[in-house]
Formats: structure tokens, C-alpha cells, sequence
């Protein structure tokens, strides 16, 4: 299984975060509501880095913060701890790190404000990853772009109030949106210091962020925080339910060497985050959930920040109904080809996951694509239940509540991609909309054409963002309108009808799958 919400280019380099050659004056001096910051200018933008906006325990709600003298904005914040991927098993980060960036033009204008959640599928990423820095899109697009780094992985996204223990209690279930939420709250307040329009502010999410944004819409604390939403590739099932919830947070005990049943969370909040970062990493990956799209870290469907699935919500008519630009890319997981070597274990594996969700209507799905052990049939059979066909899903269910919707589909992949058999892959849409391919480490593969894309996007999404309207027709039920980015961008109606038809009734809002398939760790990890 591919990892949902890394960039398959470009993982977070901490090297890469000092700041060189700006130059400050009086307008990058600010007033906030936790004190005074001092921002910088650099290549045609201003920017203020690393601002804090709150702070929390472990596993606990955060708060506000307030500081004494001048905040120096001139360096990125700590990211959220999340492991280095290296030789090393290091785990890179710190839980102090509750901060935003944010980058406007160097002019005096009121202008539009993006808030920015970043992918890494709930375990890593960062504000700062350098194709998400934003000078490029706020320049272009003429806005004021704030970027969040919250709580990741172990630490933000594993609802330990689920747990059957005496202190269990004292944990947020959701803590990453917790902070997410405050962070919002802190642009409505400040915003406008920096030049930014508090009554017009566009939530965008990217992957693990669109989720984490399609779940705002559908949660009462966040109601007016934001007036318009923008998500790229979100894999909406990424949502736990109550079992799911009790599952994860005991395999984290387990993993972290503790009895779940007798452990507390004041054993678990002693050890050191970079132990609970690593068990998290093994329950993640040793744990097998992947295989039945039972990931091990989402947004808990605790009962008061989120009452149920968002799906739900949106089928009720209850989430915020303001205007949703939405797509995915072509072939998101076109990376799976690659982790099975044998069509039996393809086969085997697609199986599982489809029963694992829905079993009165896995055969049908199955029916629908064919072979499904085929390399590119498997592929694009999980590219259809992660991303498109839910995507496709919230779209129908948003417009029927009465919002505008528009649709939208990432094509574009370089021609060394294209004979590759991999195409348009999950992220590659974020150098085209940043514009700033070079940031990206694949940037030699990207190819030429890719600006002529970039143009194109970064149009509709200024569009967007300014009017409400990206420049193509909505999505309805009578016309399924669709842009597709390519090197000729163009419109498609109702694009691969019948795998849309299969995929309506199919439920991908809960696993339900045994309990017995996630493996425990190993004797003496």
C-alpha cells in the first residue's frame, strides 16, 4: 500500500529550514494576540516563520500562548516529531510545535487568506517542506498563505481517551485537530495585522490534510473559521471509528512494551516522545492494518468534536455548505504495482480489503474491473476506493445539500513517468500549484510542460479563492463536469461512469474487518 499523504518526491528535509539574505523593516513588525513578531523579507514576499500559536501536554487540548518581548520570525519552527526515515532510526522534531508560517506579496493590499494543511498520512510532513514553502503561490495567486504545523502520528492521531484505563479521561481523543482548530481561531484574530481578509478565508488540505479539512466542514467548533474549502486528494474513509479507535490505542500500548489493560496513560506520557514516535512507526508498518485500508492513525469519531463519519454528516446536510473545489490526481496509487510481486497476492490482497469494508458488495467491485490482480487493474481498483471514489462521493453529497461544487482531475505526468506506467501520482499536483518545480527532489523528471500546467491551475485556484469560482461548471447530478489538467487542459462529463455507478453504494466509512489481522508485536521488540 502506498503511503497516503507523502510526496513520493519529497520528504521533509530539516536541513534545509535557516533562513539567509532577508532584510527586515517596521511592516514585518506585527501585534498579535500572543505578542509581538518580527517577520522578514525575502524574494518579493514578506514572510513570518515559525510564529507559536498554542502549546499542549500530551495527548491533552492545547491552548493559547503568550510571550514577553519580540518574536524573532525569521526561522521555520519545530516540526512535528516524526522519524527520519534513515539508517539511523532517528526521530526528528519536537512536541513543541504548535507554530504556523505565513507569506504574502510585499505590497499594502487586503488580500484573500489560504490556510494550508499538509499531507504525510497522519504521521508526517510539514509546513515547511520546500515545495510548500509558498513564496511562488502567494505571489501569483495574490493572497496571504498560512501554513500549520500541528501534532502527527502516535501524538495527534490516536485517541487514547478509547483506552479502559482509570486516567484514560484526562486524553483528547482528537488532538491534531484540536490544534488545527486553535490554529484557525488564531487566524481569525491576527489575520488581518498581516494584511489578510478574516472574512475571506480558503481551508485547502492536501491528502491527509484534505481529510483533516472535508472533517472540519463537518464539525460544529470549526463552523465559520473558514468560507471556502479547497481539497486535493483526500482519502475521506481515513476516519476512525469507536473499535478502530480502542484497537489502535491498545496495539500502541502493546508496541510500546505496556499491558494495555494495565498500563496508564501516566506510564505512557513518562516515556520519551521519540520511543512513542518508533512504536507508533512499528504499529503502523508491522501491524499489517494497511493491507485492509485499516490505517493506524486518523480522526477519532469521538461523539463531541465529531459525532460521526463525515459522509454522514454531509448525507444529513449538516456540514458547513459553502463553496468545495475538489479533485484527485489520475493515478494516485500507481506506486502499488510494485509491492506485490506475485497476481496471486494482488489478488489476494484486494480481496481482503474489499470484504474488510464492504462484503455484500466486494464481488461487484470486483466484477466491475476485471482482473483485478493485474498490476495497472490493482493499482487503479485502490486509486478508485482511497481517493477518487470518495471524493466523487462528497462532491454528490455537498451539492445536494445546495453548495457549489466543482471537480476537478490532475492528469499531467512527464513522459519518463508515463513509460514508467506510473502517470499522474499521488502529490505530483503540488509542484504544479505551488509552481516551483526545482523545490521538488524529482524536479529533473517533472519536465518542461509542467509550467504550462502550473498556469492553468494556479488560474482556477485564484479564481476560486477571489470569486467563488474556479472558471469551469459545477458539479451536479445532471452534469457531472469534470476539468482535467494536462498539457491541453479540457472538460470531461461524468468521467469513468460506470467504476462511479459500482462504487455509489459501497461503504468505505468503517472497517470491519478482525481484529486478528493486525499483528501484535514481536517477543522482546
Amino acid at each position: 500500500m502506498a503511503v497516503v499523504g507523502i510526496g513520493w518526491w519529497d520528504t521533509f528535509d530539516e536541513s534545509k529550514t535557516k533562513v539567509i539574505q532577508m532584510t527586515t523593516t517596521g511592516a514585518t513588525r506585527i501585534e498579535t494576540s500572543g505578542g509581538t513578531v518580527h517577520g522578514v523579507r525575502i524574494d518579493g514576499v514578506r514572510t513570518w516563520r515559525g510564529i507559536p500559536f498554542g502549546a499542549a501536554e500530551r495527548w491533552k487540548a492545547p491552548h493559547p500562548v503568550h510571550w514577553e518581548g519580540e518574536w524573532p520570525a525569521d526561522e521555520y519552527g519545530n516540526v512535528a516529531p516524526q522519524t527520519a526515515y534513515n539508517w539511523k532510526d532517528e526521530v526528528i522534531g519536537d512536541e513543541d510545535c504548535l507554530n504556523l508560517d505565513i507569506v504574502r506579496p510585499d505590497t499594502e493590499d487586503k488580500l484573500p487568506v489560504v490556510i494550508f494543511l499538509h499531507g504525510g498520512g497522519f504521521f508526517a510532513g510539514a509546513s515547511h517542506t520546500a515545495v510548500l514553502r509558498g513564496h511562488n503561490f502567494a505571489k501569483e495567486l495574490d493572497v496571504v498563505y498560512v501554513a500549520l504545523n500541528f501534532r502527527l502520528g502516535a501524538l495527534g492521531y490516536v485517541d487514547l481517551s478509547s483506552l479502559e484505563v482509570p486516567d484514560a479521561h484526562d486524553c483528547e481523543a482528537n488532538p491534531a485537530t484540536r490544534d488545527q482548530i486553535l490554529a484557525l481561531q488564531w487566524v481569525q484574530r491576527n489575520i488581518e495585522s498581516f494584511g489578510g481578509d478574516p472574512n475571506n478565508v480558503v481551508l485547502m488540505g492536501e491528502s491527509a490534510g484534505g481529510t483533516s479539512a472535508a472533517a472540519l466542514m463537518a464539525m460544529p467548533a470549526a463552523r465559520g473559521l473558514f468560507h471556502r474549502v479547497i481539497l486535493q486528494s483526500a482519502p475521506v474513509m481515513s476516519v476512525h471509528t469507536n473499535a478502530q479507535s480502542n484497537l489502535w490505542a491498545r496495539k500502541l500500548a502493546q508496541y510500546s512494551g505496556l499491558v494495555p489493560r494495565t498500563t496508564s496513560i501516566a506510564e505512557l506520557r513518562a516515556l520519551p516522545f521519540a520511543d512513542v514516535v518508533r512504536a507508533g512507526q512499528q504499529m503502523l508498518w508491522k501491524g499489517r492494518g494497511l493491507r485492509q485500508l485499516n490505517a493506524a492513525f486518523g480522526i477519532a469519531i469521538d461523539g463531541e468534536l465529531l459525532s460521526q463519519h463525515p459522509l454522514d454528516v454531509f448525507e444529513q446536510s449538516l456540514q458547513q455548505r459553502i463553496p468545495l473545489l475538489i479533485g484527485t490526481n489520475n493515478d494516485e496509487l500507481s506506486a502499488a504495482q510494485i509491492l506485490f510481486f506475485s497476481k496471486s497476492a494482488r489478488l489476494r490482497t484486494a480481496r481482503e480489503m474489499l470484504r474488510a469494508h464492504d462484503p455484500a458488495l466486494a464481488e461487484d467491485i470486483e466484477a466491475a474491473y476485471g482482473d483485478i490482480g493485474r498490476r495497472g487493474v490493482f493499482a487503479q481498483m485502490l486509486t478508485d476506493a482511497v481517493f477518487w471514489a470518495q471524493s466523487v462521493r462528497l462532491a454528490e453529497l455537498h451539492q445536494a445539500a445546495g453548495a457549489p461544487v466543482w471537480m476537478y482531475r490532475f492528469d499531467y505526468a512527464p513522459t519518463m513517468l508515463r513509460r514508467l506506467g506510473v502517470g499522474a501520482m499521488h502529490s505530483m499536483e503540488l509542484s504544479a500549484l505551488f509552481g516551483d518545480a526545482k523545490s521538488s527532489k524529482a524536479s529533473f523528471v517533472l519536465g518542461d510542460e509542467l509550467a504550462v500546467v502550473s498556469e492553468h491551475m494556479q488560474r482556477s485556484w485564484k479564481s476560486f479563492i477571489w470569486d467563488a469560482h474556479p472558471g469551469w461548471e459545477p458539479y451536479t447530478a445532471m452534469c457531472r463536469a469534470t476539468q482535467i489538467f494536462e498539457r491541453e487542459t479540457r472538460m470531461e462529463e461524468d468521467p469513468r461512469a460506470p467504476f462511479r455507478r459500482v462504487w455509489e453504494e459501497f461503504d468505505m466509512r468503517g472497517w470491519n474487518g478482525d481484529e486478528s489481522s493486525v499483528a501484535m508485536p514481536r517477543p522482546g521488540r
